[in-house]
């Protein structure tokens, strides 16, 4: 699965600033959590959450969070697995066995562990289209239902 075209494109031409000239110059490949903030249309929050879990390790400049090419990658495997519907330890699995190998650009993902993926997200997708329905019957009943009176009707359990 490819990841939101606005992200990927977001990082061809990612907005950078220079920081600390006393280092190695302006270091154009770099951007602060405001930026992958915007970019990746993540809260700050979440980033450092990511950090916390050691999932994600940018540079510090004193209290600055400055994220490389590197962790930038890093983060587009993290969102890709949220959006295959990995946990985040799960992910976290998968990238550094990833990175253990040659391929530290995809998620290091064993066939049966993509079958049971599928079947786990067939089966939310089932769950969904129960809760979906019971929820636009409810809907059509309320509209239904006298102007002053409101009617709710316990959903019917379904078996999975």
């Amino acid at each position: 699965m490819q990841i939101e075209d606005s992200r990927r494109s977001a990082l061809t031409a990612p907005k950078t600033r220079p920081f600390n000239p006393e280092s190695t110059g302006y270091e154009n490949d770099f951007m602060t959590i405001g930026d992958i903030s915007q970019v990746y249309g993540l809260s700050l929050r979440a980033l450092r959450f990511y950090e916390e879990r050691g999932l994600l390790e940018p540079t510090r400049r004193g209290v600055t969070r400055l994220y490389d090419p590197r962790a930038r990658a890093r983060l587009e495997l993290i969102l890709k697995g949220k959006q295959l519907g990995f946990t985040l330890t799960e992910i976290r699995g998968m990238i550094e066995t990833a990175e253990g190998g040659a391929g530290a650009e995809s998620l290091a993902l064993a066939p049966g562990q993509v079958l049971e993926q599928i079947t786990m997200l067939e089966k939310q997708r089932r769950d969904l289209d129960v809760a979906i329905q019971e929820l636009q019957a409810t809907h059509a009943r309320l509209m239904d239902a006298d102007a002053g009176k409101v009617v709710f009707q316990a959903p019917s359990v379904v078996a999975a």
